[in-house]
This record gives structure tokens, C-alpha cells and sequence, in this order.
């Protein structure tokens, strides 16, 4: 091509697609390419880390059929279908001037997606045979047929359907005996918010769809398709009834005619049903020999039980009523395999496929940008940025994954990436306001648990969140997906009376009419929470003014928010279609403005942590694996109850601090920040697929946000940090303390204790912008030296479901690593980590000094640290019991850190509380960093108890 194009979009979404953008044997983005994409789908094998393009032939071969057969003039269509076809393919003439069609029967003519596929259901039912030769479906074992149109998200499915209702019922009704047709219409949705959607293809509906876009050439046709037998419902219905077993007259199983009648009503009275399922992925028949777990099936976004009685429930249809066909519609037509090397098994009905990348080249959709490198160090194993798959990093998912209060400070990586998706966000909404926009843009968040999403509330609501404009609760919603899932049924649920708050917070703020408002607030929970999910940048609904929408998993299917602009991923995405469903969410254009050409101007939605390529992210080499290794049961021994070890289960450790608080700065160890763990930019760049065009790369740079980090601004959000870690242990005036605390970090920040080795730096803006990215950091650097030095006294607070632990608690469990039996240890074998433990180990068994010991393996004995602004475990290696009496926690390290200094800071703060508190014995804690002063270590503490002999310490 001449001129290289500026935007992936390359197509006009009215026209056959006729080039699209080309990608290499390792999947990256080449150059555009004259002719139509193939249809295909591409599979990702982790194990021996490959990808591979699989052409779907029959789909490409449909298409050139439907192409000879349109061309020729749709030969063997019925006169009804004929007139259809001229009438929708019709679309007045492109004004390049005024950037609109004049002349239409409607004011945009149809999507070619959409008469592509409506066109190849025609061919299927009503070309000639010479023209269908050939082709042939496997269905998927069941006794009614399935054709399935393949469609991305916003592509326009509803109009589809509507498309097929109107086909199928003007024929139906013209040519009664014809058993192609039917006007007896069954759709299933896969919830309520899917239902209430689809409620524009009801012919009466106000806002019915066959009126919006003319879909009938006639008013005589537009009467007739008033006869249509529609029933829509969403999957739920077709769940059996529950035996009531304390009902006085026993009714029995439900039988197959009732419920016919029960889920058809009105249609109960038709045979030959048509059946549309939308988003049909949800339904597939399971294969006797595939298994899926439930884990796996959750890991993929299946209800396993939701596809097993959607199909069940047509089953029974089926046996009474006779199901005629079955149209199935979804952008994802696959079920679980049970296998990893394909992550799901495709429909084998698919007759036609306009796949995500079709729809971002024709501009459908928004055009997803990833982020392709920033400024700080990469991802040690991808050598991608962190950014780009940020749940990856160990940290990061370590602390997500645990169980967690919502006050509880997010992991700094996610900080850091909040910062700067959060700034880019704030500017959209800037730009937008100016631009006239009432509606704001939307920032969405898909995390991995319940814990993590509430955390993420709290960290916007309380003004964690560095950037300004991003604290606002009554424009912030956290999706409870339990609560979420009872309004997709329809069903009720226990109130949670702090959530019911925020809800009815947010409705109070909605701008909605008082009348409208207070009926809203007068629903139960469950349908509050559907109301404000389903109108997320609806104007004149409850949730116009939403801007910040944090879910759990992923939103319900058909969640139709436009104004979707940025996304951030905190979840495991272990298949590239969790991948596409996620982005999915935030697809939907917000306009449909074109240019001279007739093409979509693009619109973009920036993504943080999402990982569109599962390619770029499994590890290297394609080595067939080893056989498995033998196991060792490791457990508990019998018979040695005296070698048992038990310790305090410690939730945290309160310090109460004097009054006065004072620093002897030269006691202070220096804090070293970093840059090449501080992100202060980050490159996006548009991706098809998840391959980025580096050709089209734009920047995000906190330094131009400036405003948001200035210097007092900064010490009074780290004061507060303070105040809130410190306060609860400080017995005098609050206030006093924040005073103290206020001048503790302006000293701080002046002395000579925060080491920036970097001279670029220095500059007064940027080294700004690395204290307030590592404020935590900060925070937990300055706070462990306050607590050291003004200490008045410690006090334990323990885990009040299981306060003290001990090694006879240990469950058994398995390994294949080396390990030896034990005689000294309640714990039948010790396992090897390293070279370093089998020293210890043996020293353990032998030594005279040492009564039992333990390896801290599977035990559950920990300490609570902080570091990097996030609450961690602390593990230390060994529990040794020694003859004197002594508990000594001894910790093997190769080499010391920051962070193994701060383990060693909290650590030794649980031993001095647990000595004061006493009923435990005397307790002692030391580091080896040198395998050649482990009996030294142990000696010292068994000649003079707690005393430590490491000078490092």
C-alpha cells in the first residue's frame, strides 16, 4: 500500500473486508496484506511453548460458496427471503463531505458481518444443492440441529437475531407447510441482564429493533411479523424444580410436559420450535469422555452446571415440542477439551466467523493497546514489562492471593500501575468534559477474590490512589459477585448491611429523579446492584455517573458499558480466550463517527496486566518433560510427642509508643529507592491478538502530572500513613501524634537517609515522583525506626481461630525432593531446599546442646512483615529447641537485602513480645549467611540464650 495507515483500522465495516494486517511465525504484526483473513483461531501450547494457526476450512469454504452463490444471484430462495435480501443489502449512497449514507432505507446501512451471516443461514436452508455440495456439519451429538454464527463482541448479535426472527416468521407465515421455517421462537439469554437487552426483539417493544432498522421492506411485512410466537428467558429456566420435601401433598418429579409448559408458556402450544441461543458458548453438550474439573471449568469463566441444564432443558423441549433448529450466536464458540495443549474445543457448527481481529481492522470495536516497555526493569523470565501481565510477578500474586482486610495496602507493583493508568484515565475524562461529554469515562478493574476487589475500593475511596479526581465512592462500585450472580437468577440474598450502604450511597449520588430515585432505593439489594451493573454510562440511569468499576472474575455476559476506556487485570489468565472476554468488557465503542472514507475513526481502550498473547508468556524451550519423581510422605511420627514444638500463632504486634516521639537519625539505616523497579512512564501501542504494532506506540508520563505530587502535599498522604499504622499503639493526644509524625518525615526527606543512586534522578520532579511511587516503601522504612527507638512496651494480638500452633499439627503430605528420615524431630523426614540445609540438618540430629528441632515446612509458623507497602509471611527455616530451655528461630541466607532486613526487624519484635508476654518459654532468634558458622550460632545461644552473635545484626 501507499501510504501506511495510522490506526489498525483498515477496513469499512459496510464492505467484505478486503486487506488486513499480516503477523510472522512468531505471531508479530508484519504489514497489511491485500485479500480477506482467512477464517481461523489460534492455539497456545504452554508445555512446549508454541502457537499455531488452525485454519477453520469449511468456514472458508462456505465463504466462497456464499460469494458464487450471491453472485449468481441467490438462486433457490423463496420469494419472501428474495425480497429480504435486496431490501437489507440496500444502503443509499456514501457523502465523503458530510461523512454519512443519503438514500437508504435506514440511516446506516447494515454491518457486512451481519448480512454475512444472516446470508449463510439463507444459503444453508435454501440454495441449491449444487451449491452446498460438499459441506456437511458434526453437530454436537445431540437430536436437533445446531448452526452457529461466530461473531465478535459488538459486532452487532442482537440485530442478527433479529434478522433470523424475521426470515424465519414472514416464511413461516407465507409458506405454512414448509418445515424450514418456524414462527415459534425460543431465545435463551445467559442471565437477566442478557434479557432485559434482548427485549427489543419483541415486535411490540417501543424500542423494538425491526422498526429501528427497517427491517422489512413493507408495512404489509412489518403486520405480519406482528404474529411471531417469541418467548425469551434467560437459562435459568430451564433448571428443574426442586421436590418440595416438607410440602404436606407430594407432587413428584416435574415431568417432561410440564415443564415444556412451565419454560414455553405461551409457546407450549406450537411445535417445531426455533431455538437462538445468545452467547452460546454457555451451552454444550458434555462428552462422555471429556472431563473438566470445576477448578478448571472456574479458570475458563464455565458454570459447568449452567451448560449441562441449558442443553438438558432443550432436551426435554425436544421430547415434547420438537425442536426444528437451533441458531447458536457468541463470539467464543468453544466448550472445555479437559486437555492443555487446546484450551477449549471449537464448535463444530460454525458457518460463518467475523473474529475480534475482523472487528477491530473494520473498527467495530475499540482498538485494545497493551503495554509494550516502560522505564523500569522488565520481567526477568518474558523480559516484557511488568505492566503487561502484572499478576504474573511473584509478589504480586502471593499477596492477592491470600486472605486479606480491606484496609489492607495493595502490592507496590500494583500501586505503581494504578498511578499511571489512573493518570492517563483522569486525562481521558478531561479531554471528554471538554469535549461535551456528560457521561465520564469508565476505569474497570477484573481482580482475582473478594478480599482483593474490597481492597481495591478502599485504596480509591480513602485517596491512596496518587492521582487527584480518583477519590469518589459515590462514583466508585465494587461488583459483589455473589450478590451479582443471585440478580442474574433472580434470586434473593442475605443483605450485607455495609454493601447495601454503598449501594444506596451511589444511588443517592446517581442524578437520578427524586420519584425514580426512591423507588430504586426501596429494591432489594441484588436489584439494585443489576440496576446501577447494567447502566454504567447510560445517560438519565443509575449508573451515569459511575467512573471506577471494580469486579471479581469477569462482568456478566452482554455488559453493554460504552464508555469503557481503561482496564486493569489483577487475575490468573491461563487461556487467551480469558484474555479476549476480559478486553471483551470494554470493547464497545462509545461513538461511530467516520471519516472521508467510510471508515470507523478508531477508538481505544488502554489495558494494564491483561496478557491478550498467553504466547508471550510461557516459558522457554519445548523439551519433552522428565518422568515424575518417587514421592516421600512426610508427616507426623508417632510415638514422639515429646519432641513436639509449640509457639504463639501471632495476628500482629501492637507497639505503644511514649508519648514524645524522638529520632536519633544517625541510629537510622539510609533507604535506597530504586528507579529500576519505578515505572514513570509506560509505552502502549495498539494489538490485534495481543501483538502490539510498535508502528503506532503512544506515551503515558507521570511527569506531566506534576500537580498531583507536590512536596507538601506528599509529606501529609505519607504522615497519614503513618498515623494510621502508628495511631492505635499511641495512648496520648491523636493529634499530637500526626504533628510528630508530619515532622519526623519533612526530617526525614532532609537528612542524607534517602539514596537515590541515580543522577537523572535527582531532578527535583522525578525524585518527587520516586518518593510518592514508593511512599509505602517510605513509610514502612521510617515507621520500623520509629517504632525501634520510642517503644514503650509490645503487645501480641492473637490469631483468634487458632492461637498457638505446634508441629503435631502438621498435616502429611508429599515430595519428591531429596529428603532424610529424622530421629531428633517430631516431623518424620526433613526435605532439602538447598545444598545449605543438609549442614543444618545434619548438625540438628547430632549436636548435644539441641533437645528437638523442626524444619518449617508445611507447619504454618510465620511472622508478619511489612515491605513495599504490603503485608507478607515471613518463613523462617528452623525451629530448634535447645537444652537450656531456649526456642532459637534460625533463618539460612546466602545473601543479605532490604527485605531480609525488614523479616529481621519483625521478627525480632515477635520474639521480644512473645518474651514479655510470656507462657512460652524463652525465645531467640539468629541468621546464618556463612553454612561454616552454624554451629557457632547454635553454640552461642546454648552458652548464653537470646544473645546474638552476628555482627551483621
Amino acid at each position: 500500500m501507499a501510504d501506511k495507515p495510522n490506526s489498525l483500522v483498515i477496513n469499512s465495516p459496510y464492505d467484505k473486508p478486503n486487506q488486513y494486517w499480516s503477523q510472522d511465525d512468531n505471531g508479530r504484526v508484519a504489514g497489511v496484506v491485500d485479500g480477506r483473513r482467512p477464517a481461523a483461531y489460534e492455539l497456545y501450547d504452554p508445555r512446549n511453548n508454541t502457537r499455531r494457526v488452525e485454519e477453520l476450512e469449511t468456514v472458508n469454504r462456505i465463504r466462497q460458496r456464499v460469494d458464487e452463490w450471491r453472485d449468481a444471484g441467490w438462486p433457490g430462495v423463496t420469494s419472501v427471503s428474495r425480497e429480504l435480501l435486496n431490501h437489507w443489502y440496500s444502503r443509499g449512497e456514501w457523502d465523503p463531505d458530510s461523512k454519512r449514507w443519503n438514500g437508504g432505507p435506514r440511516p446506516y446501512p447494515f454491518y457486512y458481518c451481519q448480512l454475512e451471516a444472516i446470508e449463510s443461514l439463507i444459503w444453508w436452508l435454501e440454495a441449491p444443492e449444487e451449491f452446498r455440495q460438499g459441506i456437511f456439519f458434526q453437530g454436537d451429538g445431540g437430536p436437533w440441529e445446531r448452526i452457529c454464527n461466530k461473531m465478535a463482541t459488538g459486532s452487532g448479535k442482537t440485530s442478527l437475531m433479529a434478522l433470523i426472527i424475521t426470515w424465519q416468521t414472514l416464511n413461516a407465515i407465507t409458506y405454512p407447510k414448509d418445515k424450514r421455517y418456524s414462527k415459534a421462537v425460543f431465545v435463551v439469554a445467559p442471565g437477566l441482564t442478557v434479557k432485559s437487552r434482548l427485549q427489543v426483539l419483541h415486535p411490540g417493544n417501543e424500542n423494538n429493533v425491526y422498526d429501528e432498522f427497517v427491517l422489512c421492506p413493507n408495512e404489509a411485512m412489518r403486520q405480519k411479523l406482528n404474529q411471531v410466537a417469541l418467548v425469551i428467558e434467560n437459562w435459568h429456566s430451564l433448571m428443574p424444580l426442586k421436590e418440595q420435601t416438607r410440602s404436606v401433598v407430594k407432587k413428584g418429579k416435574e415431568s417432561d410436559e410440564a415443564f415444556t409448559r412451565r419454560v414455553l408458556g405461551k409457546l407450549a402450544s406450537f411445535k417445531d420450535i426455533l431455538v437462538i441461543n445468545d452467547e452460546a458458548h454457555h451451552a454444550y453438550r458434555q462428552k462422555a469422555e471429556v472431563k473438566v474439573s470445576k477448578k478448571e471449568a472456574e479458570e475458563m469463566g464455565i458454570d459447568l452446571e449452567e451448560a449441562t441444564r441449558w442443553i438438558e432443558g432443550l432436551d426435554r423441549i425436544h421430547k415434547t415440542r420438537r425442536i426444528r433448529r437451533c441458531f447458536d450466536v457468541t463470539a467464543t464458540p468453544f466448550s472445555p477439551t479437559g486437555k492443555k495443549n487446546t484450551e477449549k474445543g471449537l464448535f463444530e457448527w460454525i458457518i460463518s466467523d467475523f473474529g475480534l481481529n475482523d472487528a477491530i481492522e473494520a473498527g467495530l470495536v475499540k482498538t485494545p493497546r497493551i503495554v509494550v516497555r516502560d522505564d523500569a526493569l522488565p520481567d526477568a523470565k518474558t523480559y516484557a514489562s511488568k505492566l503487561y501481565h502484572i499478576y504474573r510477578d511473584d509478589g504480586v500474586k502471593q499477596d492477592l492471593a491470600r486472605r486479606a482486610q480491606p484496609t489492607d495496602p495493595l502490592p507496590d507493583l500494583v500501586q505503581k500501575a494504578y498511578a499511571i493508568l489512573a493518570y492517563d484515565w483522569r486525562e481521558t475524562a478531561k479531554s471528554w468534559e471538554e469535549n461535551g461529554h456528560t457521561i465520564p469515562p469508565v476505569l474497570l478493574t477484573v481482580c482475582n477474590r473478594t478480599e482483593t476487589a474490597s481492597r481495591i475500593e478502599h485504596f480509591f475511596n480513602s485517596g491512596d490512589c496518587l492521582i487527584s479526581g480518583t477519590q469518589n465512592p459515590k462514583a466508585t462500585l465494587r461488583v459483589d459477585s455473589k450478590v451479582l450472580e443471585k440478580a442474574e437468577r433472580g434470586e434473593s440474598i442475605t443483605k450485607d448491611k455495609d454493601y447495601v450502604a454503598r449501594l444506596e450511597e451511589i444511588i443517592e449520588a446517581s442524578g437520578l429523579p427524586a420519584d425514580k430515585k426512591e423507588a430504586l432505593l426501596k429494591e432489594k439489594q441484588e436489584v439494585q446492584l443489576r440496576a446501577l451493573v447494567d447502566t454504567v454510562g447510560k445517560r438519565g440511569k443509575p449508573g451515569q455517573n459511575l467512573q471506577n468499576v471494580v469486579s471479581v472474575a469477569m462482568l456478566s455476559e452482554g455488559w453493554d458499558a460504552a464508555n469503557v476506556t481503561h482496564i486493569m487485570g489483577l487475575r490468573a489468565f491461563s487461556s487467551q480466550l480469558l484474555c479476549e472476554q476480559v478486553i471483551g468488557r470494554g470493547l464497545r465503542r462509545v461513538a461511530h463517527d467516520m471519516d472521508e472514507s467510510g471508515k470507523f475513526i478508531p477508538e481505544y481502550v488502554n489495558v494494564f496486566g491483561v496478557p491478550l498473547s498467553i504466547f508471550q508468556e510461557v516459558g522457554e524451550g519445548g523439551e519433552t518433560p522428565p518422568p515424575p519423581k518417587p514421592s516421600v510422605r512426610v508427616e507426623v511420627e508417632p510415638g514422639r510427642n515429646h519432641f513436639e514444638i509449640r509457639w504463639p500463632n501471632i495476628d500482629r504486634v501492637q507497639t505503644v509508643l511514649k508519648p514524645e516521639l524522638k529520632m536519633d537519625w544517625s541510629a537510622v539505616e539510609p533507604l535506597t529507592l530504586d528507579p529500576a523497579q519505578t515505572p514513570l512512564n509506560a509505552e502502549i501501542a495498539p494489538a490485534l491478538t495481543g501483538i502490539p504494532n510498535l508502528a503506532q506506540v503512544s506515551q503515558i508520563d507521570l511527569e506531566k502530572a506534576v500537580e498531583d505530587f507536590r512536596l507538601q502535599h506528599l509529606i501529609f498522604r505519607a504522615a497519614r500513613k503513618l498515623f494510621l499504622t502508628s495511631s492505635d499503639g499511641f495512648e496520648g493526644d491523636k493529634q499530637y501524634l500526626a504533628v510528630q509524625l508530619i515532622r519526623i518525615v519533612e526530617q526525614f526527606l532532609e537528612s542524607d537517609k534517602l539514596d537515590i543512586p541515580s543522577l537523572w534522578h535527582q531532578d527535583p520532579v522525578r525524585r518527587r515522583l520516586l518518593f510518592a511511587l514508593n511512599m509505602d516503601n517510605v513509610v514502612t522504612h521510617v515507621n520500623r525506626f520509629v517504632s525501634k527507638q520510642n517503644v514503650e512496651r509490645l503487645e501480641a494480638l492473637f490469631d483468634e481461630h487458632q492461637p498457638i500452633g505446634a508441629t503435631s499439627q502438621m498435616r502429611p503430605w508429599l515430595t519428591t525432593k531429596p529428603c532424610r528420615p529424622t530421629e531428633r524431630s517430631q516431623i518424620s523426614h526433613v526435605v532439602y531446599d538447598s545444598t545449605w540445609e543438609k549442614p543444618v540438618a545434619d548438625i540438628c540430629e547430632k549436636d548435644e546442646s539441641i533437645q528437638t528441632w523442626a524444619k518449617n515446612d508445611h507447619l504454618g509458623f510465620k511472622v508478619r512483615y511489612l515491605w513495599n507497602g504490603s503485608s507478607r509471611n515471613f518463613v523462617p527455616d528452623y525451629l530448634i529447641r535447645l537444652k537450656n530451655g531456649q526456642t532459637l528461630v534460625l533463618e539460612v541466607k546466602g545473601q543479605d537485602s532490604e527485605q531480609n532486613r525488614a523479616k529481621r526487624a519483625a521478627m525480632d519484635t515477635w520474639i521480644k513480645a512473645v518474651n514479655e508476654q510470656g507462657g512460652f518459654g524463652s525465645w531467640c532468634f539468629d541468621t546464618v549467611f556463612d553454612p561454616s558458622q552454624i554451629r557457632d550460632v547454635i553454640g552461642a545461644h546454648a552458652r548464653k540464650g537470646a544473645k546474638s552473635i552476628m555482627a551483621s545484626k
